[in-house]
């Protein structure tokens, strides 16, 4: 009898492992943080081995916390980090460098090449991305030229590429699959998202021989069968983590929007078999699907939401938890005219900036700790109403309610605050975890655990929604203080690439 689904949840942060019965609902869950690796100012690594080596300790944990056993699991769902990158040699299985990781700045020249070269509109045209080091491919490309003896291996057939689902696939499977999903695919910059495959112009531009990139299958598809917990299970979902997310809040039609507010912030509208192309600094990219045509999405990336927090807590040490957070911000009325710009690696939609970095403005004598805390927290709400203004402009539908996922979204008062700032419902269903939902919801349908999306739809609860209680006024006076704040971190950017 089939009575779970594991999801895999490799995030930017943490490895994370959660089994669902048939209810959706969280029966174990298991999450271990690992290192960050910062070598360089601007520069973020992970370790491939330590992703591989936590995601394995976290998914038998939570499967011995309930004695379930692999006979009992209907099949493996795997979300992850997107555009982290990873390359290992074929024939050992060990990486030739750390996982660049999406955040990583290092190759924002090779991109402001690229920009002055005028392959901005075509790079948009076939992968839906704007030029950014944000991706993948500038990462493959610095691997490639910058770790002795790369170049040659991959000349010879002998480097595989894959973004973190694709890593776990190919050792789950002892190096028998080298696949991805058509979400993790069109993250690269390498992906045609309207011809659905890879682009040879692109990779000939970026030096990436064709024989290092996995095969690309639908999100809901068998990607094989890993005997690494006491028994064969299939491995039948795969999808980058907004995407998933996407799904797991069953935004199964156009219009459907959400949010994650996660290390970085990522709103996603599914806009159905229409492909939009954005005036207003959004990504077109593909929506998580269980087969049949492909669907797509408007997607905004806020590079710093969570880590915002995480940077209060663990840099700054002015928490203890992150979940303290709240009452801090409960404590004071307001910022005390304070505004936290957390450019820490730039900034994402619909600015676009990859020099701007992190900026405070507004600070008096009167500011308390309070205040600044506050004023962190408030910069998840106000990256969050650029987002939702740039993608009602780009697709004309009008967000009434906004869904909601990811750790931050706990906190009751950054949710109402997002309501007040953006005039706008916001719905957070009872099962914050839609990211892992999402990707058990993908391997359950492939593998038969359940049997459409209609028997999906059945399983939403809504926990709370929060509605607009401050005027129009007052919602325009501190978006407009918000905005001069995210002036001052752009002009700091034009100053340090004059000085460059």
């Amino acid at each position: 009898m089939k009575k779970y689904v594991i999801a895999m949840d490799q995030g930017t942060t943490s490895s994370r492992a959660a089994v669902f019965n048939k209810n959706g609902e969280i029966v174990s869950m298991v999450q271990k943080e690992f290192r960050q690796i910062f070598p360089k100012p601007g520069w973020v690594e992970h370790d491939p081995m330590e992703i591989w080596s936590t995601q394995m300790g976290v998914t038998m944990e939570a499967m011995q916390k309930i004695d379930a056993h692999s006979d009992e699991i209907a099949a493996i769902g795997i979300t992850n980090q997107r555009e982290t990158t990873v390359i290992w040699d074929a024939d050992t299985g060990r990486p030739i460098y750390n996982a660049i990781v999406w955040q990583c700045r290092r190759t924002a020249d090779m991109i402001e090449k690229m920009k002055s070269e005028g392959l901005f509109d075509k790079i948009k045209g076939k992968t839906g991305l704007v030029l950014d080091a944000y991706f993948s491919a500038s990462k493959i490309a610095w691997i490639l030229e910058n770790v002795p003896g790369a170049r040659e291996k991959a000349d010879l057939g002998k480097l595989r590429f894959g973004t973190v689902d694709c890593w776990l696939i190919w050792n789950l499977t002892d190096g028998k699959v080298h696949a991805t999903d058509y979400t993790n695919a069109s993250r690269t910059m390498l992906f045609d998202i309207h011809k659905l495959f890879w682009d040879k112009e692109i990779l000939d531009y970026f030096k990436i021989p064709e024989s290092m990139l996995p095969e690309v299958y639908p999100s809901s598809h068998p990607f094989g069968v890993t005997d690494k917990f006491g028994g064969d299970i299939k491995i039948s979902g795969a999808a980058g983590d907004q995407q998933a997310a996407l799904f797991g809040q069953c935004a199964f039609e156009a219009g459907e929007v959400k949010n994650t507010y996660g290390t970085g912030g990522f709103m996603l509208m599914n806009t159905g078999t229409n492909a939009v192309d954005s005036a207003h600094g959004l990504l077109t990219t593909i929506a998580a699907g269980d087969g049949g045509k492909v669907q797509y999405a408007l997607e905004g990336s806020v590079f710093v939401a969570g880590a915002a927090i995480q940077w209060l807590r663990d840099e700054m040490r002015m928490l203890r938890t992150s979940a303290q957070s709240e009452e801090y911000c409960l404590a004071v009325p307001d910022t005390n005219g304070v505004y936290i710009v957390p450019a820490f690696s730039g900034l994402g939609a619909p600015y676009w900036n990859q020099y701007a970095r992190g900026t405070v403005v507004g600070l008096t004598r009167g500011v308390s700790k309070d205040h600044f805390i506050r004023a962190a927290v408030e910069s998840l709400a106000y990256q969050t109403n650029d987002l939702t203004d740039a993608m009602m402009n780009d697709s004309g539908i009008p967000i009434t309610a906004l869904n909601v996922d990811g750790g931050a979204s706990a906190n009751n008062f950054l949710m109402q605050f997002q309501s007040d700032i953006s005039n706008i419902k916001i719905q957070r269903p009872s099962c914050v975890e839609t990211t892992a939902l999402g990707a058990a919801y993908l391997a359950g349908l492939e593998a038969g655990f359940w049997t459409d999306k209609d028997e999906i739809k059945k399983n939403r609860r809504c926990d709370n929604t929060f509605s607009p209680k401050i005027s129009d006024e007052e919602r325009n006076k501190l978006i407009k203080g918000w905005r001069r704040a995210v002036r001052c971190a752009e002009f700091w950017a034009n100053e340090e690439k004059e000085n460059d």
